[in-house]
């Protein structure tokens, strides 16, 4: 098995952007699962949700999530519900997998500045959208042993500790 980092966490935690972060720290490539699953389906996601269906998309995430977890030197930032499905917890069960945690309010406030559309908060309320699925999906996150605050930080400074805690103790770095 390769040595593959992936971080999960609520849209908006700073999983692409600690990410790439850790990843040049390190030498690694880095994948954002989204990106793949855009070049994949050769439109972008708030597309392939419209056209396709939200169900479409899972599959390809699940596929790009399997082509992700067998490459070596890799950091993958999957999707924010990634870890609903449980094909998914299985391609991530023993490997090195980091929760972002983050307020849903603060997450919130990050998407609608990325300039990425989200569109399971397409809603007349975003807001209350982003606190339903974060409630929803709050038991998955906090399933994962490793947990990382990134409230009030920046994205080195999260990377930082992950390579602190994480990848030097598991002789990744």
């Amino acid at each position: 098995m390769g040595r593959v980092l992936i971080l999960t966490g609520f849209m908006g935690a700073g999983k692409s952007a600690v990410g790439q972060v850790v990843a040049r720290r390190l030498g690694w490539s880095f994948v954002d699962l989204d990106d793949a699953v855009e070049a994949a389906a050769g439109k972008p996601v708030h597309r392939i949700f419209v056209e396709d269906g939200e169900g479409r998309f899972r599959d390809l995430e699940t596929r790009a999530l399997g082509e992700a977890v067998a490459l070596d030197r890799a950091v993958v930032a999957t999707g924010g519900g990634v870890l609903g499905r449980p094909d998914n917890r299985r391609l991530l069960a023993g490997r090195l997998v980091v929760n972002l945690r983050a307020d849903p309010a603060a997450c919130v406030r990050r998407v609608a500045g990325s300039g990425r559309r989200r569109p399971l908060l397409e809603t007349g309320d975003p807001a209350r959208a982003a606190r339903t699925l974060y409630a929803e999906r709050r038991p998955l996150y906090d399933g994962v042993p490793r947990q990382v605050d990134t409230d009030g930080r920046t994205p080195e400074a999260v990377a930082d500790e992950i390579v602190r805690r994480f990848l030097s103790a598991e002789g990744g770095a």
